[in-house]
Formats: structure tokens, C-alpha cells, sequence
């Protein structure tokens, strides 16, 4: 492409995607682009696409539609920095990128878009579908039940993904009851040990205590990821329920104590449970 279709393709507001692309590819240029995307690779840009499948996450809790658009705009950025960087070093483009995961899409859906019947319970085509990554990962030689797991996965998302997989085999508890057994084992070990351990031995233990939490989440069929969001979300909302009391009061929290703030506390978490905000 020539600079002057370039640059009426980097400044055509209804270029699309095609824009888009060209707009990374002349970021990227060695002797043109901008200097700080020229000096990214795939593991300096990695921790930035992470964060922005986060932010989409937030915005979706937060039912932020608008704050959505532009956190996805974000994410697809990411996608095509990625696809940039693999072009240039000749490992792949966004064309068979996009090529792949349609491809993988029509495959692992036949009962859309081949010939097997759609009248399956969920569950089936649950069955059907980890039936068909198998295959997958066999095809690209993963022997190891837990080969494929990302390392690069949030730490309690990636425990449930492993558990999930030794599931698969036969290799978990039969019932919540046991889960808990082993939950409340975890935790008293840690408690009654924490004065003799070593730190990297209470961080081990700790470790251990997380991982039978995140089980028994998958236990009960919850996210552990989603359900400790919601849990973050709670507790910055009561706080600041805390602060706003406080500061009612002409106070901040350095000016009071546990017993004042730990009744904040409960009052915002009582007025919660009625569907009324505190301090009113």
C-alpha cells in the first residue's frame, strides 16, 4: 500500500477493521512507527492484554454499555498487536488467525453447522464439545491430561481448569462433603502450624488452602474468579459506606477506630439486606 492510500485509510473514520490494521502496521514501522510499539514484544504487550479482558469483565459487572464499547475496542487493539508482532516475524497473521478460530468454530459446533441433530440437552453438547477438544489436543500431541492448562491463566482459574481436567478421569472427591472435610483439614493445618513454618512453608500450606477453596467452588458450580469479583465489589462498596458515615461525622477512617468503623460496617451491610443505602 502506497503513503497516500495509507493515510486516507488511517484517517477514514469509517475505514473498520481494515483501518485498524493499517494503523498498527504504521505504528509498528521501523523507520516511521512510533518508537515505544516498535520496542514491544509478545511478553511486554501480554500483561497489557490480561488487564483489558479484566476491564471488559468490570464493565460488563458494572452494566456500563458504553464504557463496554470502548473497553472491547481495547481488547480487539490487543488481538491485532499481537497479530502485527507475528506477522513481522513471519509466525502467523491476522488472516489465519481469524481463519483458525472460524475454522475451530464450525468444527466444534456440527450441530450447527454440519449435519448432526441440534435437539441435544446442554449437557450433551457440553460432552459433545470436550469430546471434540480431545481430539484437538491429541492432534497436537498433548499426551498428559493436564497438558494444555495455560500457565499464563489467573492463578484460581487455572486450579479449576486442572481440576476440572483430572475430574475428567476420575481423579475428584464423589461429593461436596469430602471437599469440606479437606477444606477445614487445610485450614487447621496452617492455623496450628503457622508459629513452626517456615514463610515459603506457610505460603505452601496457604497455596494448598486455595486450591481446595477453588475446588470446592467447582463443587457447587461457582466461579471462583467471579464469586471473589463480587466479593472485592461488596467490600469496596461497605467501605466506602464506612467512609461516607465517617466523613458525615467531619471524620476520616485514620481518625477512628476498629469498634467505630466495624459498626459502620454492619449498618451498611444491615441496610443492604433491607435495599436501602447507607448513611441515608
Amino acid at each position: 500500500m502506497d503513503q497516500m492510500t495509507s493515510d486516507a485509510l488511517v484517517h477514514d473514520p469509517d475505514g473498520g477493521l481494515p483501518r485498524l490494521l493499517e494503523i498498527m502496521r504504521r505504528l509498528r514501522d521501523p523507520d516511521t512507527g512510533c518508537p515505544w510499539d516498535i520496542e514491544q514484544d509478545f511478553g511486554t504487550i501480554a500483561p497489557y492484554t490480561i488487564e483489558e479482558a479484566y476491564e471488559v469483565a468490570d464493565a460488563i459487572e458494572r452494566a456500563d454499555w458504553a464504557d463496554l464499547e470502548g473497553e472491547l475496542g481495547d481488547l480487539l487493539l490487543q488481538t491485532v498487536y499481537h497479530t502485527q508482532m507475528g506477522e513481522e516475524a513471519g509466525h502467523f497473521s491476522f488472516a489465519s488467525v481469524t481463519k483458525a478460530i472460524a475454522d475451530k468454530m464450525v468444527a466444534r459446533h456440527p450441530h450447527v453447522f454440519g449435519d448432526e441433530s441440534r435437539d441435544k440437552s446442554a449437557e450433551q453438547q457440553t460432552r459433545d464439545w470436550e469430546k471434540i477438544k480431545a481430539k484437538e489436543r491429541a492432534a497436537r500431541a498433548e499426551k498428559g491430561v493436564l497438558d494444555g492448562v495455560a500457565l499464563g491463566l489467573p492463578a484460581l482459574m487455572r486450579a479449576v481448569k486442572l481440576q476440572k481436567r483430572a475430574a475428567r478421569v476420575g481423579f475428584d472427591w464423589p461429593s461436596t462433603d469430602e471437599v469440606i472435610d479437606k477444606l477445614v483439614e487445610e485450614a487447621r493445618e496452617l492455623t496450628e502450624a503457622r508459629e513452626s513454618l517456615t514463610q515459603s512453608e506457610v505460603e505452601e500450606e496457604f497455596g494448598d488452602l486455595l486450591f481446595v477453596v477453588a475446588n470446592l467452588g467447582r463443587h457447587l458450580n461457582v466461579d471462583p474468579e467471579v464469586a471473589l469479583r463480587a466479593a472485592n465489589a461488596k467490600f469496596t462498596r461497605r467501605f466506602q459506606a464506612i467512609e461516607a458515615a465517617l466523613a458525615r461525622d467531619g471524620k476520616t477512617p485514620q481518625q477512628s477506630n476498629l469498634e467505630e468503623m466495624d459498626g459502620h460496617w454492619n449498618a451498611a451491610k444491615a441496610a443492604e439486606k433491607r435495599g436501602e443505602k447507607y448513611p441515608t
